[in-house]
């Protein structure tokens, strides 16, 4: 918004010219939704306690859960208002690529809030049952994977996906590449909403990720860097970057709150709206398989289940002490926050060896 106001003025008034850079304006996004978070976290901590609306503790989870029954949840609100308001402020709205990334963290966000509401407000225990959110995830994932073949937004590379380390490796996916879209969207959404177990754990995780695509983002818009890169040059894709910068912001500002000990929780209404965000730009700049390597955490999360059901109902036997995996580490006597800081690192050096991909083609 601020980019369509000031930016035309620009041979008025000089200072108007910042608005033209991209860094400029991801800065300030982020700064945005810090301040946003700090503005308006403790009104929303004190409306969700005057509301009732408190954290209900599964009494099969660790035992060292149940003081946090009655936490203030659906703290995701603030999430997706510190994403989508700087987004809105900084970016250039007329961008598809922001459009899109903004429409399936709205939708999943909007999703989350009604399954939180269900949950915790109507006190339904399992809130929305799992098929009607998978059909609203897999819904989002087809409208973006259509709408983005409709406008044949990056040419030829449209429906083709990058290949990590390999350099002019692409894989074409054709007549599945829709589906492909909503698989990305639906696997990334699940993914993050599995790790939010525990306090700060996944809001952290998904900083480095975050800041990683951001970057990609940046560069695969570039013309320079993109050639001096070897990486497809997408144009448009460095706006992304402004929403990147907006969700690493609104990540730390929620951060702020949701550190140990949580004075809220996201709920699924952040989860799914911060899954959502991230495989959203994954597919915008064409980097859906490195997923798996900057989100992977949250890979394992997602196994830590998968193998911990399939050899339950199998064998009768447990792999692990109790899954998701940040459970079997609690549940062996490593410190909730100990756990917690070990998954940040790891997140860590995750991102930055996804950021040497590129490098590396």
């Amino acid at each position: 918004m601020l980019y369509h106001l000031l930016y035309p003025y620009s041979d008025v008034f000089f200072g108007f010219n910042v608005f033209r850079y991209i860094t400029f304006r991801a800065a300030y996004a982020a700064v945005t939704a810090l301040v946003l978070c700090f503005i308006l976290g403790p009104w929303l901590i004190r409306k969700l306690r005057h509301w009732n609306v408190g954290q209900q503790v599964r009494r099969e989870g660790p035992p060292g859960h149940y003081a946090k029954e009655g936490t203030p949840t659906m703290g995701g609100i603030l999430l997706v208002l510190a994403i989508i308001v700087p987004t809105l402020l900084w970016a250039d709205l007329t961008s598809v690529q922001i459009q899109l990334a903004v429409t399936v963290t709205c939708a999943l966000g909007a999703l989350g809030l009604l399954d939180d509401y269900l949950h915790v407000v109507r006190k339904q225990p399992k809130g929305l049952l799992g098929r009607y959110k998978l059909v609203v995830q897999v819904g989002a994932g087809l409208l973006m994977g259509l709408t983005i073949l409709r406008l044949s937004l990056y040419g030829e590379m449209t429906d083709q996906t990058t290949l990590p380390f390999l350099k002019d490796t692409f894989i074409t996916l054709g007549i599945v590449y829709v589906p492909f879209v909503a698989l990305v969207i639906t696997a990334t959404s699940n993914a993050v909403n599995l790790a939010d177990g525990l306090d700060g754990l996944a809001i952290g995780m998904v900083v480095p990720p975050a800041a990683a695509f951001g970057i990609l983002a940046y560069v695969s818009g570039h013309g320079e860097f993109s050639a001096y890169l070897n990486i497809p040059f997408l144009y448009g894709s460095a706006e992304l970057s402004v929403f990147c910068a907006a969700l690493v912001g609104a990540a730390l500002g929620f951060l702020w709150f949701n550190a140990h000990p949580a004075e809220v929780f996201m709920g699924d209404t952040g989860s799914l709206a911060l899954g959502g965000a991230l495989g959203a730009v994954a597919v915008l700049i064409k980097r859906e398989l490195l997923l798996v390597i900057v989100g992977g955490l949250f890979v394992a999360e997602v196994l830590s289940v998968v193998i911990q059901v399939l050899v339950f109902r199998t064998s009768g036997r447990r792999v692990f002490r109790m899954a998701p995996l940040h459970h079997h580490y609690e549940l062996g006597n490593v410190a909730e926050s100990k756990v917690v800081i070990r998954f940040w690192i790891i997140s860590i050096l995750l991102a930055l060896l996804t950021l040497s991909t590129v490098k590396l083609q």
